[in-house]
């Protein structure tokens, strides 16, 4: 039994946090004469003016190192942009030792300092860094304008405010207090104890920021260690970030090796998660250096990836043909296909075929292909020599095999940049391999499928290949489209319906999928922040219990 003499109070203070609506942040057009557009043209101007110099953060601390590497223009590969240093294994170590001691003071920061902090940010991203980080992103990764206005502006900027959004409404929720007179129930959100190791990939600014700071935001201490072919826009984001308020050593840019940084994170007791983007046998790898030392950390490592997919479109005999190809000539081909979800492989009736072949071959030879900095180009170089020379050992591949017939594109060249011209292959074969395996490049194959073997080659989509990220579904017909949504359940962690298979928007497509394609942890969705939080329940009870018994034991 309670005694009726109430003890200590609540010792927890509400959180009250300000409300906040939230709504996607407007894509600026680039029309001609715009002052968006005259803006961007300046920023590129200066930020193609110079080699900017980046060293490594640890703490607030720059540090350079002997081994200097270089972030070059993948449509022009002898304009040097940046240059760069690599950590080795004692700074990567001291930045472990600075994270792991800065996170449990930035822990103690209250929610609501947080916030502003964010806020902060996102506000300075959307006004006097906008075209700063687009050019950064244009130059460095060789996006188009409206590739870069989408990422490194708008779906940067909604990932700041929208999880902050999301950490403001998981924040409202109480657990149940029966009687808060006796007892209260409280829920607080804890940083993890220990570090997070945040791996981003070149294809998407706006990842480098959300794999990196979306952590720190719950609380945690952070190695990011960025994309090489992403080094200028990401340190962009960080010298924001770190304008906004986030303190020292909370985000520690670690620029370094791939293995060199994956050894010494996997090596210390004190990893706590790692945050990747990226191929699926470097998180294999992680994931097997993190089982082998699983004995001897202190917290069970929390592993997120996502990585990538074999992106399909199918379409039914009902489909819109003009929505077919216009929807699959961008979801294959903009940012030269190395976008996670970009549709690569294409299945198509017979009957559809040849208006759908025409429209495809008429649009393809449309398409530009050149540097950035002209407005009119629809897209550029691939991001490397390694890319250039995965990709076109596809189109190789290609030539070679009587199942495959090369029908727009088949051309490349690495003289200047890292050029590879829109192709489009048919496959009489759906388990060849170019329509299997993952290319992440401006390679579309497509197999015409007989309707009578309708059904047979849906259940192809999602046992041919071991990714399921994304794909979509094109067709008039209800009842088939119902069908297709059962039958690719599993298929795709992001389902399309008559929509291409590229373009999710933060807060209104949570990313991610299953299988090969990663974690499915859902960046983008409000349940993604609580990847990084480890919650902690409280009970306050005011009211002393005075007997040990229970009242039915003396009847």
């Amino acid at each position: 039994l309670h005694s009726s003499t109430r003890s200590l109070g609540s010792v927890l203070p509400d959180v009250n946090l300000k409300d906040f609506p939230i709504v996607n942040e407007p894509i600026l057009t680039y029309r001609k004469n715009s002052q968006e557009r005259k803006d961007l043209v300046q920023a590129l101007k200066n930020t193609a003016s110079k080699c900017e110099e980046i060293p490594i953060v640890i703490g607030g601390k720059e540090y350079k190192t002997s081994e200097v590497r270089y972030q070059v223009m993948p449509h022009d590969h002898q304009h040097k942009l940046a240059s760069f240093y690599y950590a080795d294994k004692k700074l990567v170590e001291k930045a472990i030792k600075t994270a792991v001691k800065t996170q449990p003071m930035w822990d103690q920061v209250p929610l609501a300092e947080r916030l502003k902090i964010w806020e902060r940010a996102a506000d300075l991203m959307a006004t006097t860094y906008r075209q700063e980080l687009n050019a950064a992103t244009m130059l460095g990764q060789s996006k188009t304008a409206i590739q870069a206005e989408i990422d490194s502006a708008a779906e940067l900027i909604d990932f700041i405010r929208m999880n902050a959004y999301f950490l403001k409404e998981c924040a409202k929720y109480q657990p149940i207090s029966e009687n808060i007179k006796v007892t209260k129930n409280s829920m607080r959100y804890r940083g993890i104890d220990g570090f997070i190791a945040a791996v981003s990939p070149f294809n998407f600014t706006a990842i480098g920021g959300n794999l990196s700071y979306t952590p720190a935001l719950m609380g945690n201490g952070v190695l990011w260690k960025p994309s090489d072919t992403a080094m200028l826009s990401n340190w962009v984001i960080f010298k924001i970030m770190r304008e906004a308020g986030v303190p020292d050593g909370v985000v520690n840019f670690v620029p370094a090796d791939g293995p060199v940084f994956g050894d010494a994170i996997t090596a210390s007791p004190h990893l706590a998660g790692i945050n990747f983007t990226g191929s699926v046998p470097t998180f294999n790898r992680l994931w097997k250096q993190v089982g082998n030392n699983i004995d001897n950390y202190v917290n069970f490592p929390r592993l997120i990836g996502e990585c990538g997919g074999k992106n399909f479109h199918f379409v039914h005999k009902s489909a819109d043909v003009e929505s077919v190809v216009t929807s699959t000539i961008r979801s294959a081909f903009e940012y030269c296909g190395q976008k996670c979800s970009a549709c690569s492989r294409m299945y198509v009736p017979e009957s559809l075929w040849p208006k759908i072949k025409a429209g495809l071959l008429s649009e393809a030879q449309k398409l530009k292909i050149g540097d950035v900095q002209d407005f009119s180009s629809f897209t550029s170089a691939v991001i490397d020599d390694k890319a250039f020379k995965r990709i076109t050992s596809y189109i190789e591949h290609a030539k070679k095999s009587p199942n495959l017939e090369i029908i727009a594109g088949g051309t490349y060249s690495d003289s200047k940049g890292y050029f590879v011209d829109p192709t489009i292959v048919v496959s009489k074969d759906p388990k060849d391999r170019i329509m299997t395996e993952e290319i992440f490049g401006p390679v579309l194959t497509i197999y015409v499928y007989k309707e009578a073997d309708l059904f047979d080659t849906m259940k192809l989509v999602h046992t041919s290949t071991k990714f399921a990220l994304t794909g979509a579904v094109f067709g008039l017909d209800e009842e088939w489209v119902k069908c297709a949504l059962q039958e690719f359940k599993m298929a795709a962690g992001n389902f399309y319906i008559n929509d291409k298979s590229t373009g999710s928007v933060v807060g209104q497509q949570p990313f991610g999928g299953g299988r090969m394609s990663g974690t499915n942890d859902k960046a983008g969705g409000p349940h993604y922040i609580l990847r990084w939080t480890s919650p902690q329940s409280i009970k306050e009870t005011f009211v002393p219990l005075r007997d040990v018994n229970y009242p039915y034991m003396s009847e």
